[in-house]
């Protein structure tokens, strides 16, 4: 079934990510509507019907997950009968703003196949209530999914039984701009236990965006608190730190790590404008890149440390891996390339 016009509902509007596939398949020829769900006008009282549906459903059953969608399901309806897609593309996620049933109930009346990108699903195994909600009511709706991760996907597939597919991320080409104050070890994420024990060991050569870390301020040093700006950034300002900085750190989140699987979105977006990159080993990433050619590795506290301290002191070389990973980015790993010749096939093979 040929991809005719291609409706991308995103769960995770909050990223540019779900807005970049859908403005690349646009370039790539396909009719494409993006839709943030984030941004849909929520059904009338949904705070008072939602808090009085998860008190009468925790009384049916205490240890369930109890999430009442925000979005009307008449507008879904309108929405999917005024568009006529022959594919529907989930990014993220979609209980909470839509039931999966019914959105399937609607694909198929329209014949539509309806596939996932799991981008998120990592971020739920702490949650153990909502991350089986998640994988008994939402991914079984789909026809087919994709996830960032083959860990995840092989869970999907081999456990659950499920049609499921890898689908690395990508990242658009970045150009950063030039005044950025300049740092020599660059990271950006939300705070988690794992990130702050690693960091405290190059606390003294580190900058720190994110959010979540003053809440967290208690567990650190006053040595890192003083290298931490407590404030998400995107975009521009993203672009202009990342292109300023002499590492790009990647840590993985504690649960990301446990599950063996690190592959995220700012291993992209930082060798998309062109930077050295320092990150958890995993198969994964190893899959995907040359390690020690393309971009570096560490697997103990004690190896970012020297890493961190040999590749500052050795310039040349640590501009040798940024070309040559940047290089391989272009090559392999943009949207256009990932979507052109991995998410149309698989979309267009969905049963």
């Amino acid at each position: 079934m040929s991809v005719r016009k291609l409706l991308i509902l995103d769960g995770i509007g909050g990223v540019p990510l779900g807005r970049e596939i859908g403005a690349t398949c646009a370039d790539l020829g396909i009719e494409t509507t993006h839709v943030d769900c984030l941004r849909e006008p929520c059904r009338p009282f949904h705070a008072l019907r939602s808090a009085y549906a998860k008190a009468r459903n925790k009384r049916d059953d205490r240890d369930g997950f109890h999430f009442l969608p925000r979005l009307a399901p008449a507008d879904l309806r309108r929405l999917i009968a005024r568009e006529r897609p022959s594919h529907i593309l989930v990014v993220g996620f979609i209980y909470k703003f839509h039931d999966p049933r019914l959105l399937r109930r609607l694909a198929d009346e329209h014949g539509a196949r309806l596939c996932l990108y799991d981008t998120d699903s990592c971020n739920l195994y702490g949650r153990r209530r909502e991350f089986i909600f998640f994988v008994e009511q939402e991914l079984p709706a789909y026809h087919r999914i994709f996830s960032f991760s083959a860990v995840t996907t092989r869970f999907f597939r081999d456990t659950r039984g499920l049609d499921a597919a890898h689908l690395p991320f990508g990242a658009l080409p970045i150009a950063p701009p030039p005044d950025a104050a300049p740092s020599d070890v660059l990271f950006v994420g939300s705070a988690d236990l794992r990130r702050i024990f690693l960091l405290e060991g190059i606390r003294d050569r580190v900058t720190v965006f994110g959010g979540r870390w003053r809440r967290n301020a208690p567990l650190m040093s006053a040595a890192l608190r003083a290298r931490v700006a407590d404030r998400p950034v995107w975009g521009a300002e993203l672009h202009g730190l990342l292109g300023a900085a002499k590492i790009v750190l990647n840590i993985t989140r504690t649960d990301f790590h446990g599950a063996e699987t690190g592959v995220n979105l700012r291993i992209f977006e930082a060798l998309a404008a062109g930077c050295f990159l320092l990150t958890d080993h995993c198969e994964e990433i190893a899959a995907l890149f040359e390690v020690g050619v393309e971009i570096e590795t560490y697997r103990s506290s004690g190896e970012l440390r020297d890493k961190v301290a040999y590749y500052l002191a050795h310039e040349e070389q640590r501009r040798a891996i940024a070309r040559q990973g940047h290089a391989a980015f272009l090559r392999k790993h943009t949207w256009e390339a990932r979507i052109g010749g991995q998410l149309l096939p698989l979309l267009e093979e969905a049963r």
